[in-house]
């Protein structure tokens, strides 16, 4: 389905950036074109959805991977329109059972690129226990968790992120639920990449992608997606300009101290508990701020950070904040696979459904 574009990319020179091998060998340059699909997107005119994907249909030309190699998965809401967008290979499952599938996918076929669309509702409602064992088994796949902290397509019920006192149309008189924090939640599963970006900060949400793709094992991503019908402003204090996002955002970068506003007069600092606050810089004093430690193995630092904020309503952290290495599901389970062989020998398929008790039916 690629071939036009194929025809008219080729190119006889060293392959570069962006670049991945076509028919013959042939240099293509992938584009943006190379990813989007002949389907018109269909969301609410306003939704944050259409700047995440664009955000990422310019960003997969720069992995180097051909979108024959790479699937995309999503469960049901307004995420799950996701495939349909992307000139992929892509699977739509049922509700909340994205990450399974991601599962089999990257563990049968190590060799492809295989990425998540999911929301609040489908991941952390019914889909919940498949996202944090894919988050602990290290499954090499990668999700990105919109989150606009309603149910957007079921048309406005207060979901696993919404606030609690929230009046919607399943709560009338307000949720009584205390939310989920997605962050906290993921680095709780011992994920061994997480991080946190914003529909509308193309730059920002196109640098956490790069990094997430380039990451070994399960990548999870938290993006502040806004419903401008049934939840609009849910993120305006470190979303929108005129709400003065820029000094509530707190950038978190690896090995750099923790400082924002907009002088950066503000800083974090790490007490002797464990747990952080938000200080005056100057009189904190240089030496004292906290020096973001993405790498740490430990996920403490990274779990006091995610409770920093715990609604997006103020000072809010944005960034990686954890990124570690851990054996990938995938390889560990080939490995095991060879090594039962090399012990055992090669099996018989069709001898081992055929042995045992069988029986005839005429």
């Amino acid at each position: 389905r690629h071939e036009k574009e194929a025809e008219t990319t080729m190119r006889r020179e060293a392959p570069e950036e962006g670049v991945t091998t076509g028919n013959g060998g042939l240099p293509l340059t992938l584009t943006k074109q190379n990813f989007t699909s002949d389907q018109d997107p269909r969301w609410c005119p306003g939704c944050g959805d259409y700047a995440i994907l664009s955000a990422v249909q310019s960003v997969m030309p720069d992995l180097g991977v051909p979108p024959h190699n790479m699937v995309w998965v999503s469960g049901i809401g307004c995420a799950g329109r996701f495939t349909y967008y992307m000139d992929t290979y892509g699977m739509h499952g049922i509700h909340g059972r994205a990450p399974a599938l991601a599962t089999g996918i990257a563990t049968s076929r190590p060799d492809l690129s295989v990425w998540v669309a999911t929301g609040d509702g489908d991941a952390l409602s019914i889909g919940g226990n498949h996202l944090i064992h894919t988050l602990r088994r290290n499954v090499n796949v990668k999700i990105l968790l919109f989150n606009n902290q309603i149910y957007g397509l079921t048309k406005g019920q207060y979901s696993p992120t919404s606030e609690e006192g929230k009046v919607t149309k399943s709560t009338p008189f307000g949720s009584l639920d205390h939310p989920f924090n997605p962050i906290a939640l993921a680095i709780g599963a011992e994920a061994t990449f997480v991080a946190r970006s914003l529909d509308n900060d193309r730059k920002h949400l196109t640098e956490i992608l790069k990094a997430a793709a380039d990451h070994e094992g399960t990548a999870f991503i938290e993006i502040y997606q806004n419903c401008n019908v049934f939840n609009d402003g849910a993120f305006a204090a470190v979303r929108d300009k005129q709400a003065g996002a820029q000094q509530n955002q707190i950038r978190l970068e690896h090995g750099q101290p923790i400082r924002f506003g907009a002088a950066d007069e503000k800083g974090i600092v790490q007490k002797p508990d464990g747990h952080v606050e938000i200080v005056d810089a100057d009189q904190a004093g240089e030496e004292n701020l906290l020096v973001h430690d993405a790498h740490r193995e430990s996920p403490s630092l990274a779990f006091a950070l995610a409770h920093l904020s715990e609604r997006p309503t103020g000072p809010t952290p944005i960034g990686i904040f954890r990124q570690v290495r851990r054996p990938v599901y995938g390889e560990a389970m080939e490995r095991q696979l060879a090594s039962a062989t090399e012990k055992l020998g090669s099996g018989d398929l069709d001898k081992l459904l055929h042995s045992g008790d069988t029986w005839d039916v005429s």
